[in-house]
């Protein structure tokens, strides 16, 4: 899509939604609503609810700009619907994001490709309640959302196992905790843009993410040549791995004392946040991309299908 070849397509921007993320969600959206306006694009805002398919052919957009975040927004389940509908959308396919959004899929996937992984897997919350079900520490988390929500983390010092919050879902990912900094590698297209070093006072929960305060980004990341080096390999490597298009996030944690065998992958987000604290728009303009351009590329990366 050339912009200066023709009238800008009309966006519906997705936001908000049914899942655990949706204020964050709804911030993304407004964010990027704003920007594609100041780059001339005509934008209508869409909270996705039950009538989401009738709301977008009432609309009839060009293309759809995905804001979504969790469940049913960013795990193959809105894209199937675009897909059927037959309109132009962005970030990632119905495979692709469904993949990543299941961890211990990913994980799979990331083994076949020779990435660097911990050990993990699924197990009832009523298992992980009732005794350790691997030798601490370990993570315990869901495995189909993301953010942050949900993470617990039970220490070698804990004296029994955790006790999770009703809302957790029956089955849970475990998986051995990997120390040391947290690192992370946008890559947009078939390019990464560059390693961040994600500073926080504890765990980089939630609020760490999202609240302005709860994190310190260093970019480009203070880190060996060789750990930057495979951050940006890495995160290619589980972007085409996985499928994606468009743009992904991966993480990774980096303990020091290793080198570059302590360079372990965590995930990949298909839907990274596009907030005034997320981490890929800050890489984007390390790189040279303004906001509105990063989300102008986006729109006229949008195809379906994807």
């Amino acid at each position: 899509m050339s912009k200066s070849s023709r009238t800008l397509p009309k966006v519906a921007v997705l936001m908000g939604g049914p899942s655990a993320e949706r204020e964050v969600s709804l911030s993304t959206g407004r964010e990027c609503a704003t920007a594609l306006r100041d780059e001339g694009y005509q934008v209508t805002e869409l909270d996705a609810g039950p009538d989401l398919a009738a709301r977008l052919q009432a609309d009839r957009p060009d293309v759809v700009f995905n804001a979504l975040h969790g469940r049913w927004g960013e795990d193959g389940c809105v894209q199937g619907l675009l897909e059927w509908l037959g309109i132009p959308y962005t970030h990632s396919g119905v495979l692709a994001s469904a993949l990543a959004m299941d961890k211990q899929r990913a994980k799979s996937i990331y083994r076949a490709a020779g990435l660097p992984v911990v050990e993990s897997g699924i197990y009832s919350k009523t298992e992980v309640m009732a005794g350790h079900v691997m030798a601490p520490p370990y993570v315990v988390k869901p495995n189909n959302e993301g953010s942050s929500v949900g993470v617990y983390l039970v220490n070698e010092v804990a004296n029994g196992p955790p006790q999770l919050s009703a809302d957790m879902p029956d089955e849970v990912m475990v998986e051995s905790f990997a120390p040391g900094r947290e690192l992370t590698t946008t890559v947009l297209g078939d390019k990464p843009l560059t390693v961040t070093d994600i500073l926080t006072d504890g765990w980089y929960d939630y609020d760490a993410k999202y609240k302005p305060g709860g994190s310190r980004h260093v970019l480009p990341a203070d880190v060996p040549e060789e750990i930057f080096a495979l951050c940006l390999d890495y995160a290619v490597k589980a972007h085409d791995a996985l499928g994606c298009r468009g743009i992904s996030r991966t993480d990774f944690r980096w303990d020091e004392a290793r080198g570059a065998e302590g360079l372990i992958l965590l995930e990949t987000n298909t839907q990274p946040g596009m907030t005034p604290t997320s981490l890929t728009p800050e890489q984007a303009e390390h790189c040279g991309m303004t906001f509105g351009q990063l989300c102008s590329w986006l729109v006229e990366d949008a195809t379906c299908p994807r």
